[in-house]
């Protein structure tokens, strides 16, 4: 801890506690004096005899009419019964309604998810994956690629396009 201080901020007047013992007990033997020699509360006389009665006749319970409730049972039954048509009812038409297959994706939406998903897998991957039953050889070498698609294949994958020494007629 750290040091005492010597001063608190209080002080006592000297002599205070020389005569504080007969100071005390002179304004307590004057005070006993002045309070008053009756208790200040009054009872009537007989006022315990009828208590007893009196407040048991208070705490009885009168007896109250009973009134019955309705029975809500029949309501119950009745929105039981409604909620289990509408499930009845929408469970038949969303049966009827016909599922998306594969085929009904239209090409872009295939593509866009593609280019947003990171799959994680490489071109070796989807080659596996893909079949290749429906490919012919003369379709991948007969299609044209632009120089447009080239261009700009090479601005994404490649950090400096100058690199190369390409003339670009633009």
């Amino acid at each position: 801890m750290g040091e005492k201080r010597k001063n608190s901020g209080f002080k006592t007047p000297e002599g205070y506690f020389e005569g504080f013992t007969d100071d005390l007990l002179n304004k307590m033997s004057k005070e006993a004096s002045s309070l008053p020699n009756k208790e200040g509360f009054k009872i009537p006389e007989g006022y315990f005899d009828n208590l007893n009665k009196e407040v048991l006749e208070k705490i009885t319970e009168k007896e109250s009419k009973v009134i019955n409730l309705k029975s809500y049972r029949k309501y119950f039954y009745a929105a039981a019964s409604v909620a289990a048509i509408l499930l009845l009812v929408l469970g038949i038409q969303w049966r009827d309604k016909s599922s998306f297959t594969f085929d009904d994706l239209a090409r872009t939406d295939i593509e866009i998810y593609l280019e947003d998903n990171e799959l994680g897998l490489s071109s070796y991957e989807l080659a596996e994956v893909l079949l290749t039953e429906e490919f012919e050889v003369n379709d991948i070498l007969n299609s044209e690629v632009d120089d447009e698609n080239i261009i700009d294949y090479l601005e994404d994958n490649i950090d400096d396009i100058d690199e190369l020494n390409l003339q670009i007629d633009e």
